[in-house]
């Protein structure tokens, strides 16, 4: 599945929308504030908070197929029996 890559900018907008500051913004992506202001300022933010973040300012539909995708990941497929009588 392919995330959104979210911007420093993009993200402050965000923060700033919801009326948090940096510290209870990226709190909540256990993040720290000093670490939360890099990104915002530019620098890249690393793929497991980039997924944090698509989970949770994605449309409900595109987090339930980040958490599906996530389950199948955690459930391995199962080798196949073959019965006598089938063909391999």
């Amino acid at each position: 599945m392919k995330l959104k890559i979210y911007t420093g900018e993009e993200v402050r907008e965000l923060r700033r929308n919801l009326g948090l500051n940096q510290s209870e913004f990226w709190t909540l992506f256990q993040t720290t504030q000093s670490g939360g202001s890099r990104y915002e300022s530019g620098r890249e933010i690393p793929d497991p908070v980039q997924v944090l973040l698509n989970i949770a300012f994605a449309t409900e539909t595109k987090a339930a197929a980040i958490f599906d995708e996530f389950r199948q990941f955690g459930r391995p497929k199962r080798k196949s029996k073959v019965t006598a009588g089938e063909a391999k």
